[in-house]
């Protein structure tokens, strides 16, 4: 009997979960305009010089096998 009284009808979980994520919603702490610009430079910033890395490393490998390549 005691899990007749505890079960929750479909449209009463649908009402909770919409009542549940209003509430965890207003708790969102969005970030300004200021700070969202300043991430996302650092991150281009950031896949460039990686790009840059990647590109260098690249470029000296590949010289490399086409010297070694030559020797033999």
């Amino acid at each position: 009997m005691a899990d007749e009284k505890t079960k929750v009808s479909f449209f009463g979980k649908i009402k909770k979960f919409f009542r549940d994520y209003k509430s965890e919603f207003k708790k969102i702490s969005w970030p300004t305009t200021k700070d969202t610009t300043k991430k996302t430079i650092m991150v281009i910033v950031a896949i460039v010089i990686i790009g840059a890395c990647i590109f260098a490393v690249d470029t000296v490998f590949n010289y490399g096998f086409i010297e070694l390549g030559k020797l033999f």
